[in-house]
């Protein structure tokens, strides 16, 4: 449907609007269908995330605080941030291996958020998982083009954090279970 929206427009002669169209067309064919891009259903061996520091980003102090008891139980390190200017102000100090970051957010949304870690030099190999209530495809087009590296839908379960955190914090690690 997209492909013929941008066909139409094209023999409209409304070139500006195919120009903004095509890399939200292209960021939506990057991305896995929402199965895989929740993770393949094998759970790494939780022992190994202990030490890994994992920042989560999100105004809402339920969903913080949720993620904070998951993420400690297996013996991750976490910092909370309750919006994307705190979550600027304390990655440096932290060094977060994963970033969860929340996208409907006050002063500073998600998706500025993310921008803003990744053209760091310092963070921008920092994987970056997008959270939303959202689960359209628009969203997550969107948080590619920003430079994040996952979605996940919430409310997340714990496998799923948890898996999350195993693939992007222990890649090798994951790929030769795979």
């Amino acid at each position: 449907a997209l492909a013929e929206a941008v066909i139409g427009q094209r023999q409209h002669g409304c070139w500006p609007c195919v120009e903004a169209i095509l890399p939200v067309y292209d960021a939506l064919i990057s991305i896995a269908p929402p199965s895989e891009a929740q993770g393949t259903g094998k759970v790494a061996d939780l022992s190994r995330l202990r030490g890994v520091r994992v920042m989560v980003i999100d105004d809402s102090n339920t969903i913080r605080r949720s993620a904070e008891i998951f993420l400690v139980q297996v013996g991750c390190q976490v910092v909370l941030a309750e919006d994307g200017f705190d979550a600027l102000a304390k990655i440096s100090d932290h060094q977060p291996n994963v970033i969860f970051c929340d996208i409907m957010m006050p002063r500073l949304d998600g998706y500025q958020t993310c921008s803003l870690i990744k053209k760091n030099p310092k963070f921008k190999a920092t994987p970056v998982i997008m959270l939303s209530s959202k689960d359209g495809l628009f969203d997550r087009a969107r948080g590619r083009m920003v430079g994040s590296d996952q979605y996940l839908t919430k409310p997340f379960t714990k496998d799923s954090l948890l898996q999350t955190v195993a693939q992007f914090a222990l890649p090798a690690e994951t790929e030769s279970n795979s």
